[in-house]
């Protein structure tokens, strides 16, 4: 820290003030705070104010001096999903969320603007449209990350590191709540805020000198400071620090590294100190229950309709609710875990767009229909034209595993059960009007098909040809075979879950949908259909199982290319599901 720097700035914003009053603000001896102020009024930046003795005020030149650390901006960090915040989270991105009816976002910018700090970007990612309102609000920008979904906060700060290039700036994290303006008009040296907790803790420890220059950082630790809040960069400091961040960032291994990953293996190449903030100053809310306990509005009521729905299906108050978990996202829907009176359940809550994509009308029939086999999940409510749903949660149950022959013997052994039940209900899944009905929502919303898109539609088309001559019969089918949908309970019984695709078709089209989702090579192919059938697959039926590969990886693709115009982005899913149309087609031709 620039300690001339320090006196100057306490002065300008504390007129009059005593050479004691500095001491203890500062954290310097009245020793060192009597030569820093001879020092000053040596080089001309400070002069004795005359009208109050023992004071000083700034000179032209101590004003000039100051300048050098004004800080140019601020970037705000809103660009993650916030999982331990869900279902809160499902609706509105964490830092837009409300504390005391204040968005924690608006506080912080708000706290910035009040010390003459506009210049603000904001590196969006998740629901970046939600965030567009603060343009007009506060004058903010936005700066979007397309790896959001994909990479930690070492790509987002990698993607705006020409915002901190050459400047002072603060970085701050979107859901930091602060209870009083930490944040200041000039800074003289690089910091990191840090506050004590007592215990053992999963934050990341500071080690530091006598003047609390940062020396090691350490995660997780015992009765110590760590690092929480906000930091600020000096242009000194990101000069030495971006060169870093960009080799991290191009270096394998480094996906989900926080930018803190890259100051902690660098820590003794970086100048950067500790802010020391007071109990009860910064808020760094790890979960909803965290939030819930400090603002209890968010018992009673979040303003969240899944919340909402939970308490009125049973009946009772969300402050009930508890142990809410994110489970890992669908791609057609998002799913929350929770805790009611000891027992777990599941929320289901309809992805952006399924609306079109999927009848709940028909999904609560499929659900009636099957309920004799035992064979689902045990649904508590569902509503037939939304498509939420509340399903009881199978302790200790685990998704069957791809590449376990046995796991997949007893998934084929299900679907077996499934397809000779005789169950029929009156909706049909017809694979060629589903593909010309994605076909119609991606080119409706803009959806960027492939180069040779053309030709291999009409290699789709030769293949939905060819299944209707064969003329085959139909069954109840589940569609969305995929192994994560299929549950090991405990005792070895298994549940197949999600039922919205299902209807009225050909029964080898679950080999198919099964044998795409596990990403499978033809070994494992063979196994899959041997496994299904007791005995190898005849010609016809291997050739009817990979023409259903094939427009099952075409379909697929259409679906995720419709579902990215609502910003949904799935990796390599749609490459790999192109790539299967593509490869099955031509080993249905060769057959």
């Amino acid at each position: 820290m620039d300690r001339i720097g320090l006196i100057l700035r306490y002065i300008r914003q504390h007129p009059y003030c005593t050479q004691r009053e500095l001491s203890q603000k500062l954290e310097l001896s009245l020793g060192t705070i009597n030569t820093l102020l001879k020092d000053c009024c040596r080089r001309r930046l400070l002069a004795q104010e005359k009208s109050i003795a023992g004071t000083y005020e700034l000179t032209g030149a101590g004003d000039a001096y100051l300048e050098q650390f004004q800080v140019e901006g601020a970037l705000i960090i809103a660009a993650g999903f916030g999982s331990r915040f869900v279902p809160l989270t499902f609706e509105t991105p964490k830092g837009l969320l409300e504390v005391f009816g204040e968005r924690m976002i608006e506080r912080q910018i708000q706290q910035l603007h009040k010390v003459g700090i506009k210049d603000i970007t904001i590196a969006v990612g998740y629901l970046k449209e939600k965030f567009e309102y603060l343009i007009d609000k506060f004058g903010v920008k936005l700066l979007y990350n397309p790896e959001y979904s994909c990479k930690n906060t070492l790509a987002t700060i990698y993607r705006a590191r020409e915002v901190l290039r050459g400047r002072n700036m603060y970085v701050l994290a979107s859901d930091n709540w602060l209870r009083e303006n930490m944040f200041c008009t000039w800074e003289c040296g690089s910091w990191y805020s840090s506050v004590y907790m007592e215990g053992n803790t999963s934050e990341w420890e500071l080690l530091y000198n006598k003047k609390k220059r940062i020396t090691e950082v350490h995660i997780g630790g015992s009765n110590c400071w760590v690092m929480y809040g906000p930091a600020f960069f000096s242009k000194g400091f990101s000069e030495v620090f971006l060169p870093l961040l960009e080799a991290a960032y191009n270096s394998p291994g480094t996906e989900q590294w926080y930018w803190e990953h890259v100051l902690m293996e660098n820590i003794q190449k970086l100048e950067i100190f500790m802010n020391c903030q007071p109990e009860n100053q910064v808020y760094e809310f790890e979960n909803l229950e965290e939030l819930r306990r400090f603002d209890t509005r968010y018992q009673r009521h979040s303003d969240n309709k899944a919340m909402e729905l939970v308490a009125e299906v049973f009946q009772t108050s969300e402050s009930e609710i508890q142990d809410i978990r994110c489970l890992k996202a669908g791609m057609t829907n998002q799913s929350f875990l929770f805790q009611l009176k000891e027992h777990h359940y599941i929320c289901r809550i309809p992805g952006p767009g399924t609306e079109l994509l999927i009848s709940r009308l028909e999904e609560a029939n499929v659900y009636r229909e099957i309920q004799p086999l035992d064979i689902s999940e045990q649904i508590v409510y569902l509503d037939e034209h939304t498509g939420y749903k509340i399903a009881k949660f199978y302790e200790e149950a685990r998704n069957a595993q791809a590449d376990n022959k046995e796991d997949m013997a007893a998934c084929m052994k299900v679907l077996r059960r499934l397809h000779e039940s005789g169950i029929v209900v009156e909706h049909n899944f017809d694979i060629r009007e589903r593909i010309l009905f994605y076909e119609r929502l991606c080119m409706e919303h803009g959806g960027t098909l492939f180069e040779d898109y053309k030709i291999v539609r009409s290699w789709m088309d030769e293949l939905l040809n060819l299944l209707e001559q064969l003329n085959r019969p139909k069954v109840l089918a589940h569609i969305d075979s995929n192994p994560d949908n299929f549950l090991i309970l405990p005792k070895g019984e298994v549940r197949l879950i999600d039922w919205e695709y299902a209807g009225m078709c050909d029964p080898l089209i679950d080999l198919g949908m099964c044998a795409i989702y596990s990403y499978y090579e033809e070994s494992q192919v063979e196994d899959l259909i041997e496994s299904y059938m007791g005995r190898p697959g005849s010609v016809e039926e291997r050739k009817v199982i990979y023409a259903y590969m094939a427009l099952g990886g075409f379909l697929w693709t259409l679906w995720a290319v419709y579902k990215s115009s609502f910003g949904e982005e799935f990796g390599d899913y749609t490459l790999i599901m192109y790539r299967y149309a593509k490869r099955y087609y031509e080993k249905v031709k060769k057959m």
